[in-house]
């Protein structure tokens, strides 16, 4: 299908808190389609969420072998902010929105939008890292951390492995608020290597956050290079890929949340399944402000600059698209191989529990299909078996939380999409 980029048709937009707007929707045209395929149906499901106000705005990219079959953009990149003086401390099931207004020109959503991707950093940027590593034979999945970060030891941690780390098998707590006791990268390194382990290395999948910031200084340590220089030097400029990267300086952006307020939960409210050691109130520094094209998590903002080995990547659809088909396509780019397809072979294998070395298995996709999420909204999966990338990236908290204080769980509309896509 050729891609060609146009505002279709403008609809109404009810979000069911007094306003209705008008949404504009760029890319391909469902009716070069056809209403009975796949795509025409992935394209209905995200339209439905924006139409109902459920997401401010989407963008999804459909390739197969290499070739675009469906890109389009829905909706807004920011629609609210916070209203003047009106900074909510908290969430309030009573008032979930309090605090934000509409803007008097809302920025619409185009293919070209940066996301903050969140989680999706750890295998876009820190498990492709570790590809390239392993591929050179600079780094042995089943050596010790401690083999790379000689310091990484007591407590049991001499036990933790590579595999370890990318399986989230390694025992290490899943999240503190570092922060509260870092405020650079070395100063949070010292607090996660001093913490107690919190399960034994190997015998639990915890989904660690704390186990992807110590790959992204393994990734350092055996480079010699700054986590974000590497993979630019090795992966993003050698594929060609333009808006990929750590710490963002051109966008246009999608706005995520409005301060860090589910950040603040987590640390102030003891039964949201979460603790931490001393006062709450003993760190102050929440940001108070929609969050434009700099990082959501407050981790990788606060205490590491920015560049961390869970968080911290800015892409687009179009340029995820080519690391997924990197992939797809045994390593290959161009005339040459760019990563062995023994190695790739290994990294998406599945270890159990859905889980692949950086990568995850979604028990509703396909057999040998790989992928992530990311808090932000964000979402990739590659299916080898119909040589398809999918690509869907929202910005779920910019419309604020719902009446029970979460933001909207896209994982249902990301399962929708992909079984459209791949029935």
């Amino acid at each position: 299908m050729t891609k060609f980029s146009r505002l279709s048709p403008l609809f109404l937009l009810a979000l069911g808190f007094g306003c209705t707007s008008e949404v504009p929707k760029e890319g391909t045209s469902p009716s070069s389609v056809g209403a009975a395929s796949g795509l025409f149906s992935a394209d209905s499901v995200v339209a439905d969420w924006v139409d109902a106000g459920r997401v401010t705005g989407a963008v999804l990219r459909v390739t197969r072998g290499g070739e675009v079959e469906w890109e389009q953009s829905y909706g807004f990149a920011e629609r609210f902010d916070f209203g003047v003086g009106q900074y909510p401390p908290s969430f309030d099931a009573a008032a979930p929105r309090a605090g934000l207004s509409e803007l008097p020109t809302p920025v619409p959503m185009t293919v070209a939008t940066v996301f903050d991707l969140a989680s999706v950093t750890k295998v876009m940027a820190t498990t492709m890292a570790m590809m390239v590593l392993t591929d050179g034979g600079e780094i042995d999945l089943e050596a010790p951390v401690s083999r790379y970060l000689t310091d990484f030891a007591g407590g049991g941690k001499e036990a933790i492995t590579i595999t370890h780390l990318l399986t989230h098998r390694s025992g290490l707590e899943q999240w503190k608020p570092t922060y509260y006791h870092a405020d650079n990268a070395d100063e949070a390194y010292a607090y996660i290597r001093e913490l107690p382990l919190a399960w034994t290395p190997g015998a639990e999948r915890h989904y660690s956050d704390f186990g992807f910031i110590l790959l992204g200084r393994i990734v350092e340590h055996v480079s010699g290079k700054p986590l974000n220089d590497f993979v630019a030097d090795e992966v993003y400029t050698p594929l060609g890929l333009r808006t990929t990267g750590y710490l963002p300086t051109r966008g246009p952006y999608a706005t995520t949340s409005h301060g860090n307020p589910f950040e603040r939960r987590m640390v102030y409210e003891a039964d949201f399944g979460y603790q931490i050691e001393g006062d709450p109130t003993a760190w102050d520094d929440w940001r108070e402000y929609s969050l434009t094209g700099e990082v959501n998590d407050g981790n990788a903002h606060h205490a590491l600059g920015g560049v961390a080995g869970h968080a911290g990547l800015f892409s687009t659809a179009s340029d995820l698209s080519v690391l997924l088909e990197l992939l797809l396509d045994d390593g290959r780019h161009g005339d040459g191989a760019f990563i062995s397809d023994d190695v790739i072979d290994r990294f998406l294998a599945t270890t159990g529990n859905d889980q692949a070395l950086g990568w995850q298995n979604p028990p509703y996709a396909l057999e040998g299909s790989f992928g992530h999420t990311g808090f932000t909204g964000t979402f990739v999966m590659g299916v080898p078996s119909q040589d398809l990338a999918i690509v869907l990236l929202t910005n779920r908290q910019n419309g604020g939380v719902d009446a029970g204080g979460e933001y909207p769980d896209v994982g249902t509309l990301q399962r929708a999409v992909v079984e459209a896509l791949t029935r």
